[in-house]
């Protein structure tokens, strides 16, 4: 079997947790990139300020050195204000007074007097934020400025006191501007890549549950395919045009066609009649039928089929086409055919047990009067005749009567281990005078050594003895009976076949019955008693006849006592 990819092999619950995990990561990253983000543009605004201030601070002390002057200062102030992204630059003293302005108008104004005094002395440039809401015009929208102000405390004069505070303020906007598109160039990767993952994760679940569905779907068809080709129920399938879509090999072999060579072609010309109109009264406005018909399919001529036709929809209710299921009722019509003639054999037997007793004494005493009376006119010919057919009479009724007790009898037997050959022998001697008499030829075609079974010997020597009489009987002058004993399986199978007048083929189904018979003198008791015996050995007989042609009976026992079917 081909091994699945790995990726494909990986549980739902773990490309799940990886998503729950993929998500807080990639907000921590991108959160993370932001912040970064801020602290370089804080870092860069504070060192270009950082510079700007030191440098002023450095130009100023050395104009201190060379007798500058207030306006020098100023001049010095409103030079340095002039570069790029610098608002304003203001000089204060410690209380805030504004000693020079790069605004000149501001002179005098206060500023920053609200910085505390523990700074003074530290010598560091410190730094903040400032926001500032301005109206540029009277009566219109209100301005929103962002400056970022470095400050300094330095001195002005030779001291190293600190005596005054620099502030430079510097525009944020354009800075925040930039790193406003950074941010959002960051959110905007980071929310790609994320969309990218869940992308490639919901990718892996479909594919899995593709796969998945696709394993099932698989399995549900093989198991199907399997079902539908080893069920005992022969299936075929037709479309809406009534051609063959598909068909099981059960009905290939009843049909007597193979599955493959049939597929496509039309319904009319490969299905038997029964199954043809089967499929035609589904079709008519009827979803389902149901029967029981008679067909011949190939050799065979006479087959019970039971047909379920039933039409295919789509999950619109739409046709699709229809689907015939048939099996082979013949053996389950002869089994019940056998148990009704079982239960015939019982009820019967149960009568003829009771009408035999009370006949049989009466019948002692009526050859009882009949011998007396042949002896007492035995000077009469005439007088001693009749009483000579009564006795006669009387025999073939006692002889009736036994045959009806032997049917009545349970069907017990005593099983010993025979050989089955020797038997056929044996009956085939007490046969052959009655069979010269009439010219008749009987071959037999026995295995050289013995052949074993468990058999009641007197029970089945009569059997064998009926069944042989009746062939006699049927064979007429001059004909021809042929005897073979064989194994079959774990069963003895004894044939007697001649070439008689047969038997009329809608008297086959009785002639085990009791009392019926085609011959004029006959009691129709020979072959239901023979179908009793084997039936005790838990054996089966068949037949099989044609009018004019013949019959040919079969005997199988099982080899060993309680093998049988029951």
């Amino acid at each position: 079997m081909k091994k699945k990819p790995f990726w494909l092999a990986v549980p739902s619950w773990i490309i799940l947790g990886s998503l729950a995990i993929l998500i807080p990561l990639f907000t921590l990253m991108t959160v993370q990139s932001i912040n970064t983000q801020r602290d370089l543009t804080t870092q860069l605004l504070f060192e270009k300020g950082d510079a700007l201030v030191r440098s002023f601070e450095a130009g100023a002390l050395t104009g201190l050195g060379m007798q500058w002057g207030s306006f020098e200062i100023q001049k010095l102030l409103i030079d340095t204000a002039q570069q790029p992204g610098v608002d304003y630059l203001i000089i204060t003293d410690l209380k805030g007074k504004i000693i020079a302005d790069s605004d000149p108008s501001m002179v005098g104004e206060t500023y920053g007097s609200e910085l505390g005094p523990g700074e003074i002395g530290t010598g560091q440039v410190f730094w903040r934020q400032i926001t500032r809401t301005e109206q540029t015009d009277p009566g219109g929208p209100e301005r929103t400025e962002n400056t970022f102000e470095v400050y300094h405390y330095f001195s002005l004069s030779d001291s190293d006191t600190p005596d005054s505070i620099i502030f430079l303020g510097m525009d944020m906007d354009p800075v925040l501007a930039a790193r406003n598109q950074d941010i959002m160039r960051t959110v905007v990767i980071a929310a790609v890549l994320l969309m990218l993952s869940i992308a490639g994760i919901l990718f892996l679940l479909v594919v899995q549950a593709y796969r998945s569905a696709k394993t099932s779907l698989a399995r549900a068809e093989a198991m199907s395919e399997t079902l539908i080709r080893n069920m005992p129920i022969g299936l075929v399938a037709l479309d809406l045009a009534g051609k063959i879509v598909s068909m099981n090999e059960a009905a290939g072999s009843l049909l007597g066609l193979e599955g493959g060579s049939i597929q496509g072609r039309d319904a009319a010309g490969v299905l038997p009649g029964a199954l043809q109109d089967a499929v035609a009264a589904v079709g008519a406005g009827r979803d389902t039928f149901s029967t029981e018909a008679q067909c011949s399919l190939g050799s065979r001529d006479d087959v019970t089929l039971e047909i379920m036709a039933a039409l295919l929809r789509d999950e619109d209710g739409e046709p699709l086409g229809t689907v015939a299921l048939f099996r082979d009722l013949t053996e389950m019509r002869q089994l019940r055919e056998e148990i009704a003639r079982s239960q015939r054999l019982a009820s019967i037997g149960n009568l003829a047990a009771g009408v035999a007793h009370e006949i049989r004494n009466p019948l002692s005493s009526i050859k009882g009067f009949a011998t007396y009376f042949k002896e007492r006119y035995r000077d009469n010919p005439e007088d001693s005749g009749t009483a000579q057919i009564m006795i006669e009479e009387v025999d073939r009724l006692n002889r009736v009567i036994s045959q009806l007790l032997e049917l009545s009898r349970p069907s017990g037997v005593k099983l010993e281990a025979r050989d089955v050959s020797a038997l056929v022998r044996h009956v085939l001697a007490l046969v052959r005078e009655q069979a010269g008499s009439r010219a008749i030829q009987i071959s037999a075609r026995l295995p050289e050594g013995p052949v074993p079974a468990d058999i009641d010997q007197d029970k089945m020597e009569q059997a064998l003895l009926n069944v042989l009489l009746n062939a006699i009987q049927a064979s007429g002058e001059n004909g021809s009976i042929s005897v073979a004993v064989a194994k079959d399986g774990g069963r003895v199978r004894i044939e007697i076949a001649d070439e008689g007048k047969g038997i009329n083929e809608k008297d086959l189904p009785r002639i085990f019955d009791p009392y019926f018979t085609t011959k004029p003198s006959g009691t129709g008791l020979g072959l239901a008693i023979v179908s009793k015996i084997v039936e005790a050995h838990r054996g089966e007989v068949r037949v099989a006849s044609r009018e004019g042609l013949g019959t040919k009976i079969e005997i199988l026992i099982p080899e060993k006592a309680g093998e049988g079917p029951l």
